[in-house]
């Protein structure tokens, strides 16, 4: 029976802003596809420690991979199947594009990867929706931990980059205790990440007070919104 190439192909994928590692095994050639998936930011540049994903539409498995420091990985799917393809950030996941994997034919097989390019532009800022302090205080509610812990695994896949840690409060009470406040929860946070395993050098911590609101401060709604934390990509 004569073996063919069945397909290559490049397929150019763009997002803008808003894990395990594919064990990269022996693969039946006539089952399974190769991949070759590159990063890159928007200007071209490889973009290392970005978890891609690819979701089967018929079977809802993903697979999982992380760009090296070339932007680059190795991967074997399913053939004959539709992809959803996205790049998971710090606090979601980004929808960058959608491929389809032929299914070989009776003789054929894969001789050749198919190259998916993914452009990818990260965000600068995000919001931590799900840290939580005390009431007045400085110390973190049981609750803020999960996101805390996504967070350190984000600097620990991307160990190139710098943070700061940016505490917000709403304009209730005086200027300088909102201040001190905002100050003091940054640095908890930033004490956390140090306690984790990420260097120290990585990570400054700064209080805003009642400086920097995003929404009325005359609401409820807008109070709540104005309390919040940030982490600010420096790099």
């Amino acid at each position: 029976m004569q073996l063919t190439k069945l397909l290559s192909g490049i397929f150019m994928l763009c997002a803008c802003p808003g894990l395990s590692q594919v064990n990269n095994t022996v693969a039946d050639s006539t089952t399974q596809a190769p991949l070759v998936v590159l990063v890159t930011d928007m200007k071209g540049k490889p973009a290392p420690g970005e978890v891609v994903m690819l979701k089967s539409k018929s079977q809802g498995i993903i697979y999982k991979g992380k760009s090296d420091v070339t932007g680059k990985f190795n991967m074997h799917i399913p053939a004959g199947d539709e992809y959803i393809i996205s790049v998971k950030s710090l606090t979601d996941t980004t929808k960058t594009g959608l491929i389809q994997i032929p299914a070989p034919g009776p003789g054929e097989y894969f001789s050749e990867p198919f190259t998916v390019r993914v452009r990818f532009e990260a965000a600068k800022l995000y919001t931590l929706d799900n840290v939580h302090f005390d009431f007045g205080k400085a110390t973190l509610r049981p609750d803020s931990f999960a996101e805390l812990n996504e967070l350190v695994d984000y600097l620990k896949n991307k160990p190139q980059i710098r943070i700061e840690i940016a505490g917000h409060t709403d304009n209730i009470g005086k200027d300088a205790d909102n201040l001190k406040l905002s100050t003091e929860r940054a640095n908890t946070i930033r004490k956390y990440l140090l306690s984790k395993g990420i260097e120290a050098a990585r990570v400054t911590a700064k209080g805003y007070g009642a400086s920097a609101p995003v929404a009325d401060n005359e609401t409820e709604e807008g109070r709540q919104l104005n309390r919040r934390t940030e982490v600010r990509v420096l790099n």
